[in-house]
């Protein structure tokens, strides 16, 4: 029996630190004692399971599994579910944290939550990923449900995971519930407008951000790292826009244009060959190279920690639109503000997947589903507004847009936190 364990990652760079830290802040401009700091620092329940696999050859492996509900206190948790290989708790954990902060600033009734699996996706076959996730739900199934924690894809899973996630869940219920998770295929009660939905809100928060300096969406150009569900869709709807982006890449490499990539030709690339590299619209670059370019619009949109102290340092865009979960390490936070680059903190500007899995789940309660216009709309008020609260906040406080947001989304679940009370 192979056992495959999670990865270390280092301890000054890992995403729960960034995550306490940025937590920290938030704390010594609220004034709040340490009683209740500690309260929004640590997760309110965990769940660490074995998932045993048999593969394909007739061998077993054996995975580790993680599900982290850090605050329940506005309402069910909410999170995605991620496969990958460097899955760990302490990622889940600062995952889950974010997640609380990032629906309480848009003002959706959810706390927050995460769940990951250590496993890299690209070596299993599709069977073999549906028997890790079912096992994965029955194992963890105590905790999850519409009422308690929903979940939705995140690096490594998809509409069809979350369909053997809810058929698991139901089967086991003994009747059908759509609303155990979000993210699914509309054929199964899932909701226009959700696959794309992280990737608009990217672009709503980049406009907004734009046109409080005065600049339209149509002169800038954009460097998308990361070619992924957030980065494919979000560089379709820049160029779609107006704008020019001039470099993607993704875990292979990447590829640049000076004068603009087209788009819709590197998509067929992409779709025919599952990478950026090898398109003839452009030249190799890869994923540092990227964050350094000339460009006024830089959207990190991979995996947390690229932009630490020395590649923040590199950075010559104008602002950094956060498509990732912390893509940006604390210090490299405290580089870019130095410097005068507006960073839109990840808590806001990848909102919109939380916003219409929100959508999403309403829509499955009450068994009436909304159109696509009518889900992208709003979505773009629901963006704009919380843009605008944050912008508003930032301003008057003379805090940078991240400590506003964070402000804004810890004083609100520190505030359920203060009214229900504690029990017992």
């Amino acid at each position: 029996m192979t056992v495959t364990g999670s990865s270390t990652t280092t301890a000054a760079r890992s995403p729960l630190a960034t995550a306490h830290a940025q937590l920290s802040s938030a704390i010594e401009i609220l004034g709040y004692d340490e009683g209740l700091h500690a309260m929004l620092a640590t997760p309110r329940r965990e769940i660490t399971v074995a998932i045993p696999l048999r593969r394909d050859d007739g061998s077993t492996e054996l995975f580790t599994g993680y599900r982290v509900q850090h605050n329940i206190s506005r309402g069910p948790g909410k999170g995605g579910l991620r496969f990958a290989p460097g899955v760990d708790p302490d990622e889940v954990r600062a995952l889950a944290m974010w997640m609380t902060w990032k629906c309480a600033i848009v003002d959706l009734p959810y706390g927050g939550a995460k769940g990951g699996v250590t496993i890299d996706p690209r070596h299993y076959s599709a069977a073999e990923l549906e028997r890790v996730t079912r096992r994965y739900t029955s194992e963890i199934m105590p905790m999850i449900g519409p009422e308690r924690d929903i979940m939705a894809p995140d690096i490594g899973t998809d509409e069809q995971t979350m369909a053997w996630v809810m058929d698991t869940y139901s089967v086991n219920k003994g009747y059908t519930i759509p609303a155990v998770t979000t993210g699914k295929p509309v054929a199964m009660g899932g909701s226009l407008g959700r696959a794309t939905a992280t990737s608009r809100g990217v672009v709503h928060a980049a406009r907004a951000a734009l046109a409080d300096a005065g600049v339209d969406l149509r002169d800038v150009r954009v460097a998308v790292q990361g070619f992924g569900k957030v980065g494919s869709h979000a560089t379709r709807f820049f160029a779609e826009a107006g704008a020019r982006v001039v470099a993607v890449s993704d875990q292979y490499g990447g590829v640049q244009a000076p004068d603009g990539l087209d788009v819709p030709a590197l998509l067929a690339h992409v779709a025919a060959t599952g990478t950026v590299v090898g398109f003839g619209g452009g030249d190799p670059i890869d994923n540092t190279a990227l964050l350094a370019l000339d460009v006024d619009v830089l959207v990190p949109a991979a995996v947390e920690g690229v932009l630490d102290e020395e590649t923040a340092a590199t950075v010559k865009a104008r602002w950094v639109v956060e498509g990732a979960n912390g893509p940006t390490t604390e210090a490299g936070d405290q580089v870019l503000a130095d410097r005068g680059i507006v960073v839109v903190p990840d808590i806001l500007a990848n909102a919109g997947g939380v916003v219409v899995s929100y959508f999403e789940w309403v829509q499955a309660n009450q068994a009436y589903w909304w159109t696509e216009p009518e889900i992208e709309e709003r979505l773009e008020q629901r963006m704009l507004a919380s843009y605008a609260n944050v912008a508003h906040v930032s301003r008057a406080e003379g805090l940078s847009l991240r400590d506003a947001a964070l402000t804004i989304g810890v004083k609100r679940v520190a505030e359920a936190h203060q009214i229900r009370g504690l029990y017992p």
